[in-house]
């Protein structure tokens, strides 16, 4: 099964060797079909502490790091 890789925002990096990533979706109610923006925080392995609040990342599942990685970060987001 392939890994799951997600582009999102960097909205924290207070941790060693680890960023907290906001991923936004966006997606059409079933019923109002109004389209609702939903976001969730990951937090991703960061080895280097190379990103910084603001960077758009992509990141990667992976196996358990510790208690609440099971992320990490593959690369700066070619977006804008």
């Amino acid at each position: 099964m392939p890994k799951r890789i997600l582009t999102g925002t960097v909205t924290s990096d207070k941790n060693e060797q680890t960023v907290t990533v906001s991923v936004e979706r966006r997606f059409t109610h079933p019923v109002l079909k109004k389209t609702i923006r939903k976001s969730k925080k990951y937090r991703a392995h960061d080895p280097e502490n190379r990103f910084k609040v603001g960077d758009r990342v992509r990141i990667e599942e992976c196996a358990p790091i510790s208690k609440t990685k099971r992320w990490r970060v593959v690369t700066a987001s070619a977006e804008a």
